[in-house]
């Protein structure tokens, strides 16, 4: 809603829709012809005012504020305005599929199990992605929900969606500070020695992939953090680890398997022919967001699961793995699932070792020591 008054002060009122957002992604909504630098001397003249007080470009606005912009005409003219192409339609089927995907819906968010195959947003050449079904996913709202994370397309599980524009400042606010804690399964090729690590090598951009491969890079990376946890092993064949990133770098969790010898069973990228076990195992990227415990605007600790996709099922089965042993605990000390089993194996070792220690003593017992001939 907006007024003007009788020297052309434009003033409007903040709706809902834009409840928590940046007042200069305000502007872009609202006043597109204006541009960000007429937004910043504005501010810097003390012109832009919210409620009445000076404001600055960054300032979050909160519904039912007051905003003061200057004569339209002060609004440095823009050299051309550019439309936005309009989304097209979905149809009846995309909007089923879409719905399917959720496993969890509030007023502030929508929890997503996205497959493997579907990318996050679109790029070149990619036409399908979470991005282009959102429209689909409005349910009793009139905007669409709003990305605020993404996952690989290959990578599959749990994927929030915020639905209003102050839940989502709430959630990028937790994932930049760490204080959210997603947690994935993977499927490594071999067995890491640690049962409980941290990976701390730094990442960068490998030259000459225009960005689309990572690499450690011990010079000029970026520090990327990774702790895992066994939790289960097919004798030296593969095993089944929970990776939590304690860091948010691109193909992080695969490009840290990669570097300790151990990668992600399916990922030809980082793993090359070394990735794939052999058999019926899927040659599918085995990395699955399984779990986000994350704080929602109210107050209310979220902690949601997603079933792993069928590829990663049923690889778990093929190889013989305990499904209902892959949740952890939280806390920082580990109860090792594979503790009772493997102290039945030490007791039995013991056991042969002991027999074996006594049958050698009885034998030295026995023997006469031999008799030494007088000089």
């Amino acid at each position: 809603m907006s007024q003007n008054d009788s020297d052309g002060v434009r003033q409007f009122t903040v709706g809902e829709d834009d409840d928590g957002i940046r007042l200069d992604r305000w502007f872009k909504r609202h006043l597109p012809d204006t541009s960000f630098t007429t937004v910043a001397k504005w501010a810097r003249t003390g012109q832009l005012r919210l409620d009445g007080k000076r404001a600055q470009p960054g300032d979050r606005i909160e519904s039912g504020q007051s905003i003061r912009v200057p004569p339209a005409e002060a609004a440095a003219p823009m050299i051309m305005s550019v439309k936005k192409p309009e989304r097209r339609a979905l149809t009846d089927d995309q909007i089923e599929f879409a719905q399917s995907l959720v496993i969890y819906r509030d007023e502030y968010a929508i929890v997503l199990n996205k497959p493997a195959g579907l990318a996050t947003q679109g790029g070149t050449k990619m036409t399908e992605h979470v991005d282009g079904l959102l429209d689909a996913l409005m349910f009793d709202r009139t905007d669409r929900p709003k990305l605020v994370h993404r996952l690989d397309k290959d990578t599959s599980g749990v994927l929030l969606l915020a639905r209003t524009a102050r839940a989502a400042a709430h959630f990028s606010k937790a994932f930049a500070g760490r204080t959210a804690r997603k947690l994935y399964w993977a499927i490594v090729m071999g067995v890491p020695e640690i049962r409980d690590g941290v990976i701390d090598l730094p990442i960068g951009k490998q030259p000459g992939t225009g960005g689309e491969k990572m690499h450690v890079d011990e010079d000029g990376g970026q520090r990327a953090v990774t702790r895992y946890r066994r939790i289960e092993r097919a004798a030296n064949r593969a095993a089944w680890l929970e990776m939590q990133p304690l860091t948010g770098r691109t193909h992080q969790l695969r490009v840290h398997a990669a570097a300790i010898g151990h990668p992600i069973v399916g990922d030809a990228k980082y793993g090359g022919k070394e990735a794939f076990l052999s058999g019926s195992v899927s040659r599918k990227l085995h990395l699955h967001a399984r779990r986000l415990v994350i704080e929602l605007p109210g107050g209310k600790m979220l902690d949601i699961k997603a079933e792993p996709a069928p590829h990663f099922a049923e690889t778990l089965a093929t190889i013989g793995f305990d499904a209902s042993i892959g949740d952890l605990p939280l806390e920082e000390e580990l109860v090792d699932p594979g503790a009772e089993e493997r102290k039945a194996r030490h007791k039995a070792r013991d056991a042969r070792r002991e027999r074996r220690d006594s049958h050698r003593n009885r034998r030295g017992s026995g023997r006469v020591a031999p008799k030494r001939g007088k000089k």
